[in-house]
Protein backbone atom coordinates (compact mmCIF):
# COMPACT_ATOMS: atom_id res chain seq x y z
CA UNK A 1 0.00 0.00 0.00
CA UNK A 2 1.59 3.27 -1.14
CA UNK A 3 1.55 6.75 0.26
CA UNK A 4 -1.08 7.85 -2.22
CA UNK A 5 -3.52 5.28 -0.94
CA UNK A 6 -2.84 6.18 2.67
CA UNK A 7 -3.37 9.84 1.95
CA UNK A 8 -6.79 9.11 0.56
CA UNK A 9 -7.87 7.46 3.79
CA UNK A 10 -6.41 10.12 6.05
CA UNK A 11 -8.37 13.07 7.27
CA UNK A 12 -6.37 16.11 6.24
CA UNK A 13 -6.81 19.83 6.21
CA UNK A 14 -4.37 22.28 4.93
CA UNK A 15 -1.93 19.46 4.24
CA UNK A 16 -1.91 18.50 7.90
CA UNK A 17 -2.99 15.00 8.96
CA UNK A 18 -5.76 15.08 11.55
CA UNK A 19 -5.01 12.75 14.41
CA UNK A 20 -7.64 10.41 15.91
CA UNK A 21 -10.05 12.24 18.16
CA UNK A 22 -9.82 15.55 16.26
CA UNK A 23 -12.42 16.63 13.73
CA UNK A 24 -11.56 18.83 10.78
CA UNK A 25 -11.69 22.48 11.66
CA UNK A 26 -14.32 24.69 10.06
CA UNK A 27 -14.02 27.80 7.89
CA UNK A 28 -16.04 30.94 7.97
CA UNK A 29 -18.57 31.76 5.31
CA UNK A 30 -16.05 33.84 3.43
CA UNK A 31 -13.67 30.82 3.40
CA UNK A 32 -11.26 32.01 6.04
CA UNK A 33 -9.90 29.60 8.66
CA UNK A 34 -11.00 29.86 12.27
CA UNK A 35 -7.87 31.21 14.06
CA UNK A 36 -8.58 29.43 17.37
CA UNK A 37 -9.00 26.03 15.78
CA UNK A 38 -5.89 26.45 13.73
CA UNK A 39 -3.85 27.38 16.81
CA UNK A 40 -5.11 24.31 18.63
CA UNK A 41 -4.00 22.03 15.79
CA UNK A 42 -0.59 23.64 15.65
CA UNK A 43 -0.14 23.07 19.37
CA UNK A 44 -1.03 19.38 18.96
CA UNK A 45 1.42 19.00 16.11
CA UNK A 46 4.20 20.55 18.13
CA UNK A 47 3.59 18.34 21.22
CA UNK A 48 2.75 15.06 19.43
CA UNK A 49 4.65 14.90 16.20
CA UNK A 50 7.75 16.90 16.88
CA UNK A 51 8.24 15.29 20.35
CA UNK A 52 8.43 11.76 18.89
CA UNK A 53 12.09 10.78 18.78
CA UNK A 54 13.77 7.78 17.22
CA UNK A 55 14.46 4.98 19.74
CA UNK A 56 11.39 5.72 21.85
CA UNK A 57 8.62 3.30 22.69
CA UNK A 58 5.21 4.78 21.85
CA UNK A 59 1.66 3.55 21.78
CA UNK A 60 0.01 2.98 18.46
CA UNK A 61 -3.34 1.88 17.10
CA UNK A 62 -3.74 -1.01 14.68
CA UNK A 63 -5.65 0.37 11.69
CA UNK A 64 -5.34 -2.54 9.30
CA UNK A 65 -4.15 -6.18 9.19
CA UNK A 66 -3.10 -7.79 5.90
CA UNK A 67 -1.67 -11.28 5.25
CA UNK A 68 1.86 -9.86 5.29
CA UNK A 69 1.82 -6.74 7.48
CA UNK A 70 0.09 -4.76 10.19
CA UNK A 71 -0.55 -1.01 9.69
CA UNK A 72 -0.13 0.97 12.92
CA UNK A 73 -0.99 4.62 13.47
CA UNK A 74 1.26 6.28 16.06
CA UNK A 75 -0.16 9.78 15.48
CA UNK A 76 2.56 10.76 13.04
CA UNK A 77 1.95 12.31 9.64
CA UNK A 78 2.05 8.80 8.16
CA UNK A 79 1.40 5.29 9.46
CA UNK A 80 3.99 2.63 10.12
CA UNK A 81 4.11 -0.91 8.76
CA UNK A 82 5.18 -3.91 10.85
CA UNK A 83 5.72 -7.42 9.44
CA UNK A 84 2.91 -9.81 10.33
CA UNK A 85 5.47 -12.24 11.89
CA UNK A 86 5.82 -9.94 14.89
CA UNK A 87 2.15 -10.56 15.75
CA UNK A 88 2.07 -14.35 15.43
CA UNK A 89 1.95 -16.30 18.70
CA UNK A 90 3.30 -19.77 19.54
CA UNK A 91 0.23 -21.46 18.06
CA UNK A 92 0.65 -19.64 14.75
CA UNK A 93 -2.33 -17.30 15.28
CA UNK A 94 -2.26 -13.57 14.44
CA UNK A 95 -2.80 -11.63 17.65
CA UNK A 96 -3.49 -8.18 16.13
CA UNK A 97 -6.94 -6.81 15.39
CA UNK A 98 -7.92 -3.37 14.00
CA UNK A 99 -8.42 -0.98 16.88
CA UNK A 100 -5.88 -2.75 19.19
CA UNK A 101 -3.45 -0.56 21.08
CA UNK A 102 0.13 -1.82 20.93
CA UNK A 103 3.53 -0.66 22.14
CA UNK A 104 6.02 -0.13 19.32
CA UNK A 105 9.56 1.17 18.98
CA UNK A 106 10.00 4.15 16.70
CA UNK A 107 13.15 3.19 14.84
CA UNK A 108 13.04 5.93 12.18
CA UNK A 109 10.57 8.69 11.55
CA UNK A 110 10.54 8.00 7.81
CA UNK A 111 11.99 5.47 5.42
CA UNK A 112 12.66 5.95 1.74
CA UNK A 113 9.02 5.32 0.94
CA UNK A 114 7.81 7.84 3.51
CA UNK A 115 6.68 5.29 6.13
CA UNK A 116 7.40 5.41 9.84
CA UNK A 117 9.74 2.51 10.71
CA UNK A 118 8.28 0.62 13.73
CA UNK A 119 9.08 -2.61 15.65
CA UNK A 120 6.85 -4.32 18.11
CA UNK A 121 9.49 -6.94 19.12
CA UNK A 122 12.10 -4.35 19.94
CA UNK A 123 9.57 -2.42 21.94
CA UNK A 124 8.73 -5.53 23.96
CA UNK A 125 12.41 -6.18 24.60
CA UNK A 126 13.01 -2.60 25.69
CA UNK A 127 10.13 -2.89 28.11
CA UNK A 128 11.59 -6.13 29.46
CA UNK A 129 15.02 -4.55 29.90
CA UNK A 130 13.38 -1.74 31.82
CA UNK A 131 11.63 -4.29 34.04
CA UNK A 132 14.88 -6.22 34.52
CA UNK A 133 16.73 -3.09 35.58
CA UNK A 134 13.91 -2.23 37.94
CA UNK A 135 13.99 -5.79 39.39
CA UNK A 136 17.75 -5.47 39.88
CA UNK A 137 17.48 -2.13 41.65
CA UNK A 138 14.53 -3.18 43.84
CA UNK A 139 15.76 -6.77 44.34
CA UNK A 140 12.55 -8.21 43.00
CA UNK A 141 12.03 -11.84 42.02
CA UNK A 142 11.99 -12.73 38.33
CA UNK A 143 10.66 -15.95 36.85
CA UNK A 144 12.34 -17.60 33.92
CA UNK A 145 12.34 -20.85 31.98
CA UNK A 146 15.55 -22.84 31.50
CA UNK A 147 16.37 -22.94 27.79
CA UNK A 148 19.52 -25.03 27.64
CA UNK A 149 22.73 -25.96 29.36
CA UNK A 150 25.69 -23.83 28.35
CA UNK A 151 29.29 -23.54 29.47
CA UNK A 152 29.39 -22.60 33.12
CA UNK A 153 25.66 -22.83 33.76
CA UNK A 154 22.25 -22.40 32.18
CA UNK A 155 20.65 -20.11 29.62
CA UNK A 156 17.33 -18.80 30.96
CA UNK A 157 14.49 -17.01 29.19
CA UNK A 158 13.04 -14.17 31.28
CA UNK A 159 11.68 -12.37 28.22
CA UNK A 160 15.24 -11.90 27.10
CA UNK A 161 18.10 -14.36 27.29
CA UNK A 162 19.91 -14.36 30.64
CA UNK A 163 22.69 -16.38 32.26
CA UNK A 164 22.32 -18.48 35.43
CA UNK A 165 25.79 -19.64 36.61
CA UNK A 166 26.07 -23.23 37.86
CA UNK A 167 27.26 -21.99 41.26
CA UNK A 168 24.10 -19.89 41.62
CA UNK A 169 21.53 -22.59 40.83
CA UNK A 170 21.12 -24.00 44.35
CA UNK A 171 22.56 -23.84 47.84
CA UNK A 172 24.10 -27.25 47.13
CA UNK A 173 25.95 -28.31 43.97
CA UNK A 174 23.63 -29.58 41.24
CA UNK A 175 25.10 -32.49 39.31
CA UNK A 176 22.47 -32.93 36.59
CA UNK A 177 22.01 -29.53 34.95
CA UNK A 178 20.32 -31.10 31.93
CA UNK A 179 17.53 -32.24 34.21
CA UNK A 180 16.50 -28.60 34.74
CA UNK A 181 15.79 -27.98 31.06
CA UNK A 182 12.27 -26.61 30.60
CA UNK A 183 11.71 -25.87 34.29
CA UNK A 184 10.53 -22.50 35.53
CA UNK A 185 12.71 -21.03 38.29
CA UNK A 186 12.37 -18.10 40.67
CA UNK A 187 15.56 -16.03 40.68
CA UNK A 188 17.11 -12.72 41.60
CA UNK A 189 18.94 -10.41 39.13
CA UNK A 190 22.47 -9.91 40.50
CA UNK A 191 24.04 -8.17 37.50
CA UNK A 192 22.73 -6.30 34.43
CA UNK A 193 24.46 -4.47 31.58
CA UNK A 194 22.01 -3.17 29.00
CA UNK A 195 24.67 -1.90 26.60
CA UNK A 196 26.38 -5.27 26.43
CA UNK A 197 23.12 -7.17 26.69
CA UNK A 198 24.26 -9.13 29.77
CA UNK A 199 21.97 -10.31 32.57
CA UNK A 200 23.24 -12.55 35.37
CA UNK A 201 20.77 -14.35 37.63
CA UNK A 202 20.98 -16.18 40.95
CA UNK A 203 18.59 -18.71 42.35
CA UNK A 204 20.94 -19.49 45.24
CA UNK A 205 20.65 -15.98 46.72
CA UNK A 206 16.88 -16.23 46.72
CA UNK A 207 16.89 -19.71 48.27
CA UNK A 208 19.30 -18.59 50.98
CA UNK A 209 17.04 -15.69 51.87
CA UNK A 210 13.95 -17.87 51.87
CA UNK A 211 15.70 -20.61 53.86
CA UNK A 212 16.92 -18.13 56.43
CA UNK A 213 13.36 -16.94 57.02
CA UNK A 214 12.01 -20.50 57.12
CA UNK A 215 14.83 -21.58 59.42
CA UNK A 216 14.01 -18.84 61.90
CA UNK A 217 10.37 -19.92 62.03
CA UNK A 218 11.31 -23.62 62.30
CA UNK A 219 13.86 -23.12 65.08
CA UNK A 220 11.37 -21.11 67.10
CA UNK A 221 9.02 -24.11 67.21
CA UNK A 222 11.50 -27.03 67.07
CA UNK A 223 11.41 -29.40 70.07
CA UNK A 224 11.96 -33.07 70.80
CA UNK A 225 8.79 -35.08 70.39
CA UNK A 226 7.21 -32.64 67.94
CA UNK A 227 5.72 -34.05 64.73
CA UNK A 228 6.64 -32.10 61.58
CA UNK A 229 5.96 -32.29 57.88
CA UNK A 230 9.13 -32.36 55.81
CA UNK A 231 10.40 -32.95 52.30
CA UNK A 232 12.95 -35.60 51.41
CA UNK A 233 15.95 -33.63 50.18
CA UNK A 234 18.67 -36.21 49.76
CA UNK A 235 19.29 -39.94 50.20
CA UNK A 236 22.41 -41.72 51.46
CA UNK A 237 23.19 -45.34 52.28
CA UNK A 238 22.54 -44.66 55.95
CA UNK A 239 19.42 -42.51 55.79
CA UNK A 240 17.59 -39.52 54.32
CA UNK A 241 17.95 -35.79 54.89
CA UNK A 242 14.60 -34.11 55.43
CA UNK A 243 14.02 -30.40 54.79
CA UNK A 244 11.99 -29.17 57.75
CA UNK A 245 11.92 -25.60 56.50
CA UNK A 246 15.30 -23.90 56.31
CA UNK A 247 16.98 -26.64 58.35
CA UNK A 248 17.68 -30.28 57.52
CA UNK A 249 17.17 -33.25 59.81
CA UNK A 250 18.54 -36.78 59.46
CA UNK A 251 16.11 -39.66 59.28
CA UNK A 252 18.38 -42.65 59.93
CA UNK A 253 17.65 -45.89 58.11
CA UNK A 254 16.99 -47.65 61.43
CA UNK A 255 14.25 -45.14 62.26
CA UNK A 256 12.42 -45.37 58.95
CA UNK A 257 10.40 -48.50 59.58
CA UNK A 258 9.91 -51.23 62.17
CA UNK A 259 10.51 -53.64 59.30
CA UNK A 260 13.70 -54.58 57.49
CA UNK A 261 15.13 -51.76 55.34
CA UNK A 262 18.30 -52.39 53.35
CA UNK A 263 18.33 -48.96 51.65
CA UNK A 264 16.38 -45.73 52.30
CA UNK A 265 15.09 -45.75 48.71
CA UNK A 266 12.84 -48.69 49.69
CA UNK A 267 10.84 -46.34 51.93
CA UNK A 268 11.17 -42.80 50.51
CA UNK A 269 12.39 -40.97 47.44
CA UNK A 270 13.66 -37.45 46.84
CA UNK A 271 10.79 -34.98 46.79
CA UNK A 272 8.44 -36.99 48.99
CA UNK A 273 6.57 -35.13 51.72
CA UNK A 274 6.49 -37.20 54.92
CA UNK A 275 5.61 -36.81 58.57
CA UNK A 276 8.49 -37.18 61.01
CA UNK A 277 8.97 -36.84 64.76
CA UNK A 278 11.90 -35.03 66.35
CA UNK A 279 13.90 -37.60 68.33
CA UNK A 280 16.79 -35.36 69.31
CA UNK A 281 17.64 -31.69 68.78
CA UNK A 282 21.01 -30.07 69.57
CA UNK A 283 20.52 -26.31 69.51
CA UNK A 284 24.27 -25.65 69.65
CA UNK A 285 25.07 -27.62 66.49
CA UNK A 286 21.57 -27.36 65.00
CA UNK A 287 21.57 -31.10 64.44
CA UNK A 288 18.20 -32.78 64.28
CA UNK A 289 17.58 -36.53 64.50
CA UNK A 290 14.23 -37.65 63.13
CA UNK A 291 12.08 -40.75 63.29
CA UNK A 292 9.29 -42.03 61.10
CA UNK A 293 8.53 -45.47 62.48
CA UNK A 294 7.89 -43.95 65.90
CA UNK A 295 4.65 -42.47 64.54
CA UNK A 296 3.06 -45.94 64.58
CA UNK A 297 2.93 -48.49 67.44
CA UNK A 298 5.83 -50.90 67.88
CA UNK A 299 4.59 -54.27 66.54
CA UNK A 300 6.72 -56.07 69.14
CA UNK A 301 4.81 -54.51 72.05
CA UNK A 302 2.13 -57.23 72.00
CA UNK A 303 4.01 -59.93 70.07
CA UNK A 304 3.55 -62.55 72.80
CA UNK A 305 -0.23 -62.24 72.59
CA UNK A 306 -0.25 -62.30 68.78
CA UNK A 307 2.31 -65.10 68.39
CA UNK A 308 1.82 -67.63 71.19
CA UNK A 309 4.13 -70.66 71.27
CA UNK A 310 2.75 -73.55 69.24
CA UNK A 311 0.72 -71.46 66.79
CA UNK A 312 1.24 -71.92 63.09
CA UNK A 313 2.16 -68.79 61.13
CA UNK A 314 2.83 -67.88 57.52
CA UNK A 315 5.50 -65.52 56.27
CA UNK A 316 7.91 -64.61 53.52
CA UNK A 317 11.60 -65.52 53.46
CA UNK A 318 13.47 -62.18 53.46
CA UNK A 319 17.02 -63.29 54.20
CA UNK A 320 19.22 -66.39 54.36
CA UNK A 321 22.31 -66.87 56.50
CA UNK A 322 24.60 -69.80 57.24
CA UNK A 323 22.65 -70.57 60.38
CA UNK A 324 19.05 -70.09 59.25
CA UNK A 325 16.35 -68.16 57.42
CA UNK A 326 14.59 -64.97 58.50
CA UNK A 327 10.84 -64.93 57.92
CA UNK A 328 8.82 -61.69 57.78
CA UNK A 329 5.57 -62.34 59.61
CA UNK A 330 4.42 -58.72 59.26
CA UNK A 331 6.16 -55.37 58.64
CA UNK A 332 8.60 -54.99 61.51
CA UNK A 333 8.31 -58.53 62.87
CA UNK A 334 10.64 -61.30 61.71
CA UNK A 335 11.24 -64.78 63.00
CA UNK A 336 14.23 -67.09 62.57
CA UNK A 337 14.03 -70.68 61.39
CA UNK A 338 17.32 -72.15 62.58
CA UNK A 339 18.95 -74.61 60.22
CA UNK A 340 18.46 -77.33 62.83
CA UNK A 341 14.68 -76.74 62.77
CA UNK A 342 14.25 -77.16 59.01
CA UNK A 343 14.00 -80.94 58.65
CA UNK A 344 13.52 -83.97 60.85
CA UNK A 345 15.64 -86.22 58.67
CA UNK A 346 17.56 -84.30 56.00
CA UNK A 347 21.06 -83.09 56.78
CA UNK A 348 20.66 -79.39 55.94
CA UNK A 349 24.09 -77.88 55.38
CA UNK A 350 22.71 -74.49 54.30
CA UNK A 351 19.17 -73.01 54.38
CA UNK A 352 19.35 -72.38 50.63
CA UNK A 353 19.04 -76.14 50.14
CA UNK A 354 15.51 -75.90 51.54
CA UNK A 355 14.34 -72.29 51.08
CA UNK A 356 14.79 -69.33 48.74
CA UNK A 357 14.39 -65.60 49.37
CA UNK A 358 10.82 -64.65 48.49
CA UNK A 359 9.32 -68.06 49.33
CA UNK A 360 6.11 -68.11 51.37
CA UNK A 361 6.40 -70.67 54.15
CA UNK A 362 4.36 -72.04 57.03
CA UNK A 363 6.14 -72.53 60.34
CA UNK A 364 5.43 -73.07 64.03
CA UNK A 365 6.26 -70.58 66.77
CA UNK A 366 8.79 -72.18 69.14
CA UNK A 367 9.62 -69.18 71.32
CA UNK A 368 9.12 -65.39 71.62
CA UNK A 369 11.47 -62.85 73.24
CA UNK A 370 9.98 -59.34 72.82
CA UNK A 371 12.87 -57.69 74.65
CA UNK A 372 15.42 -59.08 72.21
CA UNK A 373 12.87 -58.76 69.36
CA UNK A 374 13.26 -62.43 68.49
CA UNK A 375 10.84 -65.13 67.47
CA UNK A 376 12.08 -68.71 67.02
CA UNK A 377 10.28 -70.67 64.34
CA UNK A 378 10.31 -74.30 63.29
CA UNK A 379 9.72 -75.55 59.77
CA UNK A 380 9.92 -79.27 60.52
CA UNK A 381 7.37 -78.98 63.34
CA UNK A 382 4.53 -78.53 60.84
CA UNK A 383 5.28 -82.03 59.52
CA UNK A 384 5.18 -85.46 61.18
CA UNK A 385 8.38 -86.60 62.86
CA UNK A 386 9.72 -89.74 61.12
CA UNK A 387 11.69 -90.60 64.27
CA UNK A 388 8.43 -91.19 66.12
CA UNK A 389 7.54 -93.82 63.50
CA UNK A 390 10.94 -95.49 63.69
CA UNK A 391 10.17 -97.78 66.65
CA UNK A 392 7.21 -99.23 64.80
CA UNK A 393 9.22 -99.84 61.66
CA UNK A 394 12.36 -101.17 63.34
CA UNK A 395 11.62 -102.86 66.72
CA UNK A 396 14.55 -103.63 69.05
CA UNK A 397 16.41 -106.70 67.79
CA UNK A 398 15.45 -106.12 64.15
CA UNK A 399 18.16 -106.71 61.59
CA UNK A 400 18.53 -103.81 59.16
CA UNK A 401 20.66 -103.25 56.05
CA UNK A 402 22.38 -99.95 55.47
CA UNK A 403 25.34 -98.13 54.01
CA UNK A 404 28.27 -96.73 55.97
CA UNK A 405 28.02 -92.96 55.50
CA UNK A 406 30.79 -91.79 57.78
CA UNK A 407 33.49 -93.06 60.17
CA UNK A 408 34.58 -91.39 63.40
CA UNK A 409 36.95 -92.40 66.18
CA UNK A 410 34.05 -93.70 68.23
CA UNK A 411 32.07 -95.54 65.59
CA UNK A 412 30.40 -95.63 62.19
CA UNK A 413 27.22 -93.89 61.00
CA UNK A 414 25.02 -96.08 58.87
CA UNK A 415 22.19 -94.67 56.73
CA UNK A 416 19.11 -96.75 57.47
CA UNK A 417 16.83 -94.70 55.21
CA UNK A 418 16.96 -91.22 53.69
CA UNK A 419 17.77 -88.78 56.48
CA UNK A 420 17.89 -91.47 59.20
CA UNK A 421 21.31 -92.53 60.43
CA UNK A 422 22.17 -95.13 63.05
CA UNK A 423 25.40 -95.37 65.00
CA UNK A 424 27.43 -98.57 65.36
CA UNK A 425 29.62 -97.78 68.35
CA UNK A 426 33.15 -99.10 68.24
CA UNK A 427 32.35 -101.36 71.23
CA UNK A 428 29.55 -102.96 69.23
CA UNK A 429 31.59 -103.70 66.13
CA UNK A 430 33.35 -106.85 67.30
CA UNK A 431 33.62 -109.13 70.30
CA UNK A 432 37.35 -108.60 69.96
CA UNK A 433 39.17 -105.42 70.83
CA UNK A 434 38.96 -102.76 68.07
CA UNK A 435 41.21 -99.71 68.13
CA UNK A 436 39.53 -97.83 65.28
CA UNK A 437 36.31 -98.45 63.30
CA UNK A 438 38.34 -98.48 60.09
CA UNK A 439 39.71 -101.88 61.18
CA UNK A 440 36.25 -103.33 60.70
CA UNK A 441 34.36 -101.04 58.25
CA UNK A 442 35.02 -98.66 55.39
CA UNK A 443 33.00 -95.69 54.14
CA UNK A 444 30.51 -96.89 51.54
CA UNK A 445 30.37 -100.49 52.85
CA UNK A 446 26.98 -102.20 52.85
CA UNK A 447 26.44 -103.68 56.30
CA UNK A 448 23.92 -105.76 58.20
CA UNK A 449 23.36 -104.69 61.79
CA UNK A 450 20.96 -105.21 64.67
CA UNK A 451 18.78 -102.46 66.20
CA UNK A 452 19.87 -102.05 69.82
CA UNK A 453 17.92 -98.95 70.92
CA UNK A 454 15.87 -96.00 69.60
CA UNK A 455 15.70 -92.52 71.22
CA UNK A 456 13.16 -90.61 69.10
CA UNK A 457 13.30 -87.41 71.17
CA UNK A 458 17.07 -87.07 70.78
CA UNK A 459 17.00 -88.65 67.31
CA UNK A 460 19.42 -91.44 68.14
CA UNK A 461 19.45 -94.95 66.72
CA UNK A 462 21.97 -97.44 68.14
CA UNK A 463 23.05 -100.41 66.03
CA UNK A 464 25.24 -103.41 66.71
CA UNK A 465 27.43 -105.43 64.39
CA UNK A 466 28.91 -107.98 66.77
CA UNK A 467 25.46 -109.00 68.00
CA UNK A 468 24.96 -110.81 64.72
CA UNK A 469 28.21 -112.78 65.14
CA UNK A 470 26.92 -115.26 67.79
CA UNK A 471 27.18 -118.25 65.43
CA UNK A 472 30.97 -118.42 65.17
CA UNK A 473 31.40 -118.03 68.95
CA UNK A 474 28.89 -120.75 69.67
CA UNK A 475 30.69 -123.10 67.31
CA UNK A 476 34.08 -122.32 68.90
CA UNK A 477 32.91 -122.98 72.45
CA UNK A 478 31.29 -126.25 71.36
CA UNK A 479 34.45 -127.53 69.68
CA UNK A 480 37.08 -126.42 72.21
CA UNK A 481 37.75 -127.19 75.85
CA UNK A 482 40.07 -125.98 78.59
CA UNK A 483 43.45 -127.62 78.13
CA UNK A 484 43.16 -127.76 74.37
CA UNK A 485 46.10 -126.59 72.29
CA UNK A 486 45.49 -124.03 69.52
CA UNK A 487 47.46 -121.84 67.13
CA UNK A 488 46.90 -118.09 67.37
CA UNK A 489 48.22 -114.91 65.74
CA UNK A 490 49.12 -111.98 67.96
CA UNK A 491 47.09 -109.00 66.70
CA UNK A 492 48.04 -106.39 69.29
CA UNK A 493 50.13 -106.06 72.41
CA UNK A 494 49.25 -104.21 75.60
CA UNK A 495 51.00 -103.63 78.90
CA UNK A 496 48.89 -106.40 80.45
CA UNK A 497 49.15 -108.99 77.69
CA UNK A 498 48.50 -109.87 74.06
CA UNK A 499 45.30 -110.27 72.04
CA UNK A 500 45.40 -113.32 69.81
CA UNK A 501 43.19 -114.12 66.81
CA UNK A 502 42.16 -117.78 66.97
CA UNK A 503 39.71 -117.68 64.08
CA UNK A 504 38.02 -115.07 61.93
CA UNK A 505 36.22 -112.75 64.37
CA UNK A 506 37.35 -114.69 67.50
CA UNK A 507 40.03 -113.41 69.82
CA UNK A 508 41.53 -114.56 73.10
CA UNK A 509 43.88 -112.98 75.64
CA UNK A 510 47.28 -114.15 76.83
CA UNK A 511 47.94 -112.39 80.11
CA UNK A 512 51.48 -111.17 80.57
CA UNK A 513 51.88 -113.74 83.40
CA UNK A 514 51.14 -116.54 80.89
CA UNK A 515 54.01 -115.76 78.56
CA UNK A 516 56.76 -118.39 78.21
CA UNK A 517 58.58 -118.95 81.54
CA UNK A 518 59.82 -122.52 81.25
CA UNK A 519 62.58 -123.54 83.65
CA UNK A 520 65.92 -122.29 82.49
CA UNK A 521 64.48 -120.29 79.55
CA UNK A 522 64.47 -116.57 78.93
CA UNK A 523 61.13 -114.75 78.96
CA UNK A 524 59.50 -114.96 75.54
CA UNK A 525 58.97 -111.63 73.71
CA UNK A 526 55.81 -111.92 71.58
CA UNK A 527 55.59 -110.02 68.32
CA UNK A 528 52.43 -108.69 66.66
CA UNK A 529 51.64 -110.59 63.49
CA UNK A 530 53.51 -113.73 64.59
CA UNK A 531 51.69 -117.05 65.12
CA UNK A 532 52.33 -119.08 68.26
CA UNK A 533 51.07 -122.35 69.75
CA UNK A 534 49.29 -122.01 73.09
CA UNK A 535 46.93 -123.74 75.47
CA UNK A 536 43.36 -122.78 76.39
CA UNK A 537 43.26 -122.22 80.16
CA UNK A 538 39.85 -120.50 80.48
CA UNK A 539 36.51 -120.38 78.58
CA UNK A 540 33.62 -118.01 79.49
CA UNK A 541 30.92 -118.45 76.75
CA UNK A 542 28.39 -115.97 78.22
CA UNK A 543 31.03 -113.20 78.12
CA UNK A 544 32.74 -114.48 74.99
CA UNK A 545 36.11 -114.56 76.74
CA UNK A 546 38.97 -117.00 76.12
CA UNK A 547 42.06 -117.23 78.34
CA UNK A 548 45.26 -118.51 76.73
CA UNK A 549 48.71 -119.43 77.97
CA UNK A 550 52.04 -120.24 76.33
CA UNK A 551 53.62 -120.97 79.71
CA UNK A 552 51.11 -123.73 80.47
CA UNK A 553 51.93 -125.35 77.19
CA UNK A 554 55.69 -125.19 77.83
CA UNK A 555 55.37 -126.43 81.41
CA UNK A 556 53.31 -129.40 80.24
CA UNK A 557 55.94 -130.25 77.65
CA UNK A 558 58.70 -130.01 80.32
CA UNK A 559 56.77 -132.34 82.68
CA UNK A 560 56.20 -134.86 79.96
CA UNK A 561 59.91 -134.85 79.14
CA UNK A 562 60.88 -135.25 82.81
CA UNK A 563 58.54 -138.16 83.34
CA UNK A 564 59.90 -139.86 80.24
CA UNK A 565 63.43 -139.38 81.57
CA UNK A 566 62.53 -140.81 85.00
CA UNK A 567 61.05 -143.95 83.50
CA UNK A 568 64.09 -144.48 81.31
CA UNK A 569 66.44 -144.29 84.30
CA UNK A 570 64.35 -146.65 86.44
CA UNK A 571 63.70 -143.99 89.03
CA UNK A 572 59.92 -143.48 88.81
CA UNK A 573 59.84 -142.23 92.40
CA UNK A 574 61.52 -139.04 91.25
CA UNK A 575 58.76 -136.43 90.70
CA UNK A 576 58.58 -132.73 90.01
CA UNK A 577 56.70 -132.19 93.27
CA UNK A 578 55.50 -128.70 93.95
CA UNK A 579 57.02 -127.44 90.72
CA UNK A 580 53.76 -128.22 88.90
CA UNK A 581 51.34 -127.22 91.62
CA UNK A 582 50.39 -124.08 89.76
CA UNK A 583 48.84 -126.22 86.97
CA UNK A 584 46.32 -127.83 89.32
Amino acid sequence: MGNAELTKKDKTQGGVKIPPGFSTFSSSQDGETDPQEYARLLEFYDTSFRNLAEGEVVKGTVVKVTPTEVVVDVGFKSEGIIAIEEFIDETGQVTAQPGDTVDVLLERTEDRDGYVVLSREKAEKMKIWDEVEKAYQEKKVVIGRVIERIKGGLAVDIGVRAFLPGSQIDVRPVRNLDGLRGQELRMRVIKVNKKRGNIVLSRKVLLEEENAEKKKITLDTLAEGKVLRGTVKNLTDYGAFIDLGGIDGLLHITDMSWGRVTHPSEVVKVGDDIDVIVLKYDAATERVSLGHKQLVPDPWSNSIERYPVGIRVSGKVVSLTDYGAFIELEPGVEGLIHVSEMSWSKRVKHPSKILNVGDMVEAMVLGVDPGARRISLGLKQVESNPWHELAGKYPIGTTINGKVRNLTEFGAFVEVEEGIDGLIHISDMSWSKVKHPSEVLKKGDAVEAQVLSIDAENQRLSLGLKQLQTGIWKEFFETHQVGGVVDGKVVRLTNFGAFVELADGIEGLIHVSEFDSAQGAEKLELKAGETYQMKIIRLVPEERKIGLSIRALKDAEFRADWEAYAESTGRPEVTLGDHFKHLK
